[in-house]
């Protein structure tokens, strides 16, 4: 119906039944991420809904009607009169977890996850403040699993060696934090890869202190703690030769706080890595961001809401390069250099130090 009303009204409309349609067909993309459909389709020749449900050990009928979905999106290959279904090896390079960071299916999580909140983010709306953390009770989980990907890929071998002699320095032995850890993968990536030195993971979250802990305890990692603390009130000094912050300064309450804190726990000679959104300050200037309607919906339903929750600044996801490098100075930083890693759109990276 709905592209009956469409049809000869012009361009935006069919803007709209494309959109709608794709809408959707995320939906069904994390339903096929989250199921592992994909997973159990890439290594399977073309085959029967059937028999696609018996090797993935789920219902025949919702797997079916899945399909449908991914046929018509054109995600799936379908045979008709065989009846059988194929996941093309080129579409698949982007849907499976083997892909490590190149599966942006699970990107698609978000839709669902942040779904769950519009009726109390359309109050906020009409009423200000902000959603609060606690409702939210999967993001951190799906943080993890996002942000694991890319730090399992880059984070030895690619990040830590933009900071020049960082990695000689951690192969030594030096005293690191990272705050604002989450489920702690980062901290525990740097634990097991540099035994000489010694870490500290800070977040407020007691479900992903504990997933950290139980990363660390699996690996056999002693050089790995992980502490309750509010990033705005870390409380150290002179305590860190090195502190990081993935992803996690734009979403606090105060990060003009934190920022500060991080910059009075650092030693003489030490560094801050802070790796987070890469975008200008200025939304003329994110309009052929490729990715500014993802990051700027996140923001308005998670990043920007929680801070406002906790009666904070309500910086946002986009709070871009500009405004960070304002920020850093504030919070007492004389040098900050800023990196970038080709093939990376999502992260700006800032080197910086106190005299």
């Amino acid at each position: 119906m709905a592209e009956t009303r469409a049809a000869g009204t012009g361009d935006f409309a069919e803007r709209m039944v494309h959109m709608v349609n794709e809408a959707m067909l995320a939906l069904m993309v994390s339903v096929g991420h989250r199921t592992a459909l994909f997973d159990i389709m890439a290594m399977m020749p073309a085959a029967t809904s059937a028999e696609i449900a018996a090797r993935a050990e789920l219902d025949e009928r919702y797997v079916r009607e899945w399909l449908a979905a991914m046929t018509t999106g054109r995600i799936v290959d379908h045979d008709g009169a065989a009846g059988t279904f194929s996941l093309p090896a080129d579409h698949a390079q982007w849907l499976i977890r083997a892909a490590g960071p190149d599966n942006l299916a699970i990107e698609t999580q978000y839709v669902g996850l942040l779904a769950l909140v519009e009726d109390q983010v359309v109050d906020c709306f009409r009423h200000g403040g902000g959603v609060p953390y606690s409702s939210f009770p999967k993001f951190q989980a799906l943080m993890a699993e996002d942000s694991g990907a890319v730090r399992d890929a880059t984070l030895i071998g690619v990040t830590l060696p933009l900071v020049p002699g960082l990695t000689d320095r951690l192969a030594e032995g030096i005293d690191v934090a990272d705050v604002g850890c989450g489920s702690g993968h980062a901290a525990n990536l740097m634990a097991e890869a540099f035994p000489r030195s010694r870490f500290v993971g800070f977040d407020f979250s007691d479900a992903g202190l504990a997933a950290a802990r139980a990363e660390a305890n699996g690996n056999g990692l002693t050089n790995v703690r992980f502490s309750r603390r509010d990033a705005a009130r870390l409380g150290e000094t002179a305590r860190f030769d090195l502190i990081t912050t993935f992803d996690a300064v734009h979403d606090q309450a105060r990060p003009d706080l934190m920022l500060a804190g991080i910059a009075d726990a650092l030693r003489p000679g030490g560094v801050y890595l802070c790796v987070d959104i890469a975008a200008s300050s200025k939304l003329s200037e994110n309009l052929d961001h490729p990715l500014g309607p993802f990051f700027y919906t996140v923001s308005c339903m998670h990043c920007m809401t929680v801070s406002l929750a906790d009666g904070g600044m309500g910086l946002g996801a986009m709070w871009g390069e500009q405004k960070a490098l304002q920020m850093l100075s504030e919070a007492g930083f004389t040098s900050v250099d800023v990196a970038r890693v080709d093939g990376d759109i999502a992260n700006t990276y800032y080197i910086a130090t106190k005299n």
